[in-house]
């Protein structure tokens, strides 16, 4: 006679512990989710910036190949001007111009090519390589205009693996050495993310609490990404 009672609240207690149990387990599915559509939503901003640099660059060749073709038009014509002789010898001062230039452009394009193949890792999955890849750009590379954003995917590799201590790092490097680049923002706040991910709320909290501060010119989708970590962390 006493199991009975006993075998009842031991079911009635199983019974209010499933949807809790369940509900946790949501919640914890919800989170990867989140976490996964905001690395999505990271990869697309990097492809995005990277079509916008390669445009850029185009436009500025372009450019530079209308200019090239202006002053060798000018010193033809200038040349069928002055006499039979001096014409062919006017096109030489264009010809050692562009016997000089290819050396700083050819190490511009090396320099894009090992950013891009870092990235194409990075987007393969191939985060050990994208690591690599990244170091070296940042080592030979660090004052080129791509710098604070190899540093800000410098950190992406190590989060994405859950080191998030070297992301840490890389992240508060991101935010101290190319705090003006364009990936300054995205670097304070996800130190502030991985802050967070290492049970370090408050300095998280206070990471995000400058973000308004440094960065009053960000864009939207920043702005309310910073709102819901502040949120999500319980910032007050």
């Amino acid at each position: 006679m006493t199991m009975k009672p006993f075998l009842t609240r031991l079911l009635v207690l199983t019974a209010l512990a499933m949807p809790s149990a369940a509900m946790a387990q949501q919640g914890a599915y919800i989170d990867d989710r989140l976490n996964q559509l905001q690395q999505s939503i990271t990869m697309l901003t990097g492809q995005i910036e990277q079509l916008q640099y390669s445009n850029q660059q185009l436009k500025a060749q372009m450019e530079k190949m209308t200019a090239d073709y202006d002053f060798r038009l000018d010193q033809l014509e200038k040349g069928k001007g002055g006499g039979g002789g001096a014409a062919p010898a006017r096109p030489a001062p264009p010809q050692q111009n562009a016997a000089a230039a290819p050396p700083p452009a050819a190490g511009g394009a090396g320099a894009d090519q090992m950013y891009h193949d870092a990235f194409k890792l990075l987007q393969d999955g191939d985060y050990a390589g994208a690591e690599k890849g990244f170091k070296n750009f940042l080592q030979r590379n660090p004052h080129h205009v791509l710098a604070g954003n190899a540093q800000y995917w410098l950190g992406e590799t190590y989060y994405a693996r859950r080191d998030y201590q070297n992301a840490m790092t890389s992240f508060a490097e991101g935010y101290k050495v190319y705090k003006t680049s364009p990936k300054g923002p995205d670097n304070l706040l996800k130190l502030g993310v991985t802050l967070a991910a290492l049970n370090r709320k408050s300095d998280a909290c206070a990471v995000f609490s400058r973000f308004s501060q440094d960065y009053p010119k960000a864009t939207d989708l920043q702005k309310r990404r910073v709102d819901q970590e502040r949120q999500r962390n319980g910032c007050g």
